[in-house]
C-alpha cells in the first residue's frame, strides 16, 4: 500500500510526498511508456514544412491508441490565464517551455523542444526531448547535448539517501560549467497520481540540502537551459510560454524517474 510521508523544510511540513509501492512504480512505467511512444512518433513527425498542432495531433493519436488521457489538455495552473489547449507542449528556438502548438510551420534549423505527458491507469508519466529540425547549428546541438548531459548528471544523483539539493546541484554544475543559463523558479516536480506532486525539484542548488530521497519517490527531473548564458525570461502574451529575455535558442529535457534502492528507474524510456 502506498503511504505518504512529510515534506519539510526549516522543521515546517510544507507538503506530503507519497512513497509508491513496486507495484505503483510498475504501473507509472506503463504511463512512462505511453509517453515515450509518443515523443518518439512526434519526433519521427516533425520536419520541414509541418505545424506544430500537426505534432500535437501525432501525439494525441498514440494517447488515444493506448486508451490513455493528456494531463496536459485543460490543465491550469494559478498563472495561466486560460486551460492548456493541447496535449503536447512545442517550445520553438527562444521558448523555454510550455509552448503552445499553432499553425507555425517548421523550419530548417530550427531548435524544438516537446514536452509530453500521459495518465494511464490512475498514474501519470511526463517527458520532454530537445532536437533540431534540418541542418542544425553547431551551436543548438552543443545545448542540446549539454541538456541531456544535465539530464544525465540530475538521473544519476537520485538514489537513495541523497538529498533534493544533489540532484539540483548535479544539473546545475553541468549547465553552469558550459556557460547557460537556467529560469530561475522552474524546474521538476514529484509526479505519481497527478503530474504535479511535491516535492520541487530545482535545476540549481546546494548539495546536502532539501528532502532526502527515498525507495518509491518518483520525480520528474528536468534541466531547462537558456542557450545565451543569462537567466532571464519573460512570458509571452499568450500567459503559457516562456522566452528567453536576450533573444538566445533554450533547450529541455526531462524524465520521469523512479527512487530505488536498485538505483534510479527510468520510466519514461524511449
Amino acid at each position: 500500500m502506498d503511504r505518504y510521508i512529510n515534506w519539510a523544510s526549516s522543521g515546517i511540513v510544507i507538503g506530503m510526498v507519497e512513497l509508491k509501492t513496486d507495484a505503483s512504480m510498475d504501473a507509472m512505467y506503463e504511463a512512462g511508456q505511453v509517453v515515450g511512444r509518443g515523443l518518439t512518433a512526434a519526433r519521427k513527425a516533425a520536419d520541414v514544412g509541418v505545424s506544430l498542432l500537426e505534432l500535437n495531433e501525432v501525439a494525441h493519436e498514440v494517447l488515444r491508441g493506448a486508451g490513455a488521457s493528456s494531463p496536459f489538455l485543460g490543465y491550469r495552473p494559478a498563472f495561466a490565464p486560460t486551460p492548456f489547449p493541447a496535449v503536447l507542449c512545442a517550445s520553438v528556438n527562444d521558448a523555454i517551455v510550455h509552448g503552445i502548438p499553432t499553425s507555425y510551420r517548421l523550419r530548417d534549423g530550427d531548435l524544438v523542444s516537446l514536452d509530453f505527458g500521459a495518465e494511464l491507469g490512475g498514474w501519470a508519466g511526463d517527458s520532454a526531448i530537445s532536437f533540431v529540425v534540418g541542418e542544425p547549428r553547431a551551436a543548438d546541438l552543443r545545448l542540446v547535448e549539454t541538456a541531456e548531459r544535465a539530464l544525465a548528471a540530475g538521473i544519476g544523483a537520485a538514489v537513495v539517501g541523497n538529498r533534493i539539493g544533489d540532484i539540483a546541484h548535479a544539473i546545475g554544475t553541468v549547465c553552469r560549467a558550459a556557460g547557460y543559463g537556467i529560469p530561475d523558479g522552474f524546474g521538476g516536480h514529484g509526479i505519481g497520481r497527478h503530474m504535479h506532486e511535491d516535492p520541487g525539484v530545482p535545476n540549481e542548488g546546494r548539495p546536502g540540502r532539501g528532502m532526502r530521497l527515498r525507495h518509491g519517490m518518483v520525480l520528474a527531473i528536468e534541466p531547462m537551459l537558456i542557450g545565451g548564458g543569462t537567466d532571464g525570461y519573460h512570458e509571452a502574451p499568450d500567459g503559457w510560454t516562456l522566452r528567453t529575455n536576450d533573444g538566445s535558442r533554450a533547450a529541455h529535457a526531462e524524465h520521469t524517474v523512479a527512487i530505488t534502492d536498485a538505483g534510479p528507474r527510468i520510466l519514461t524510456e524511449r
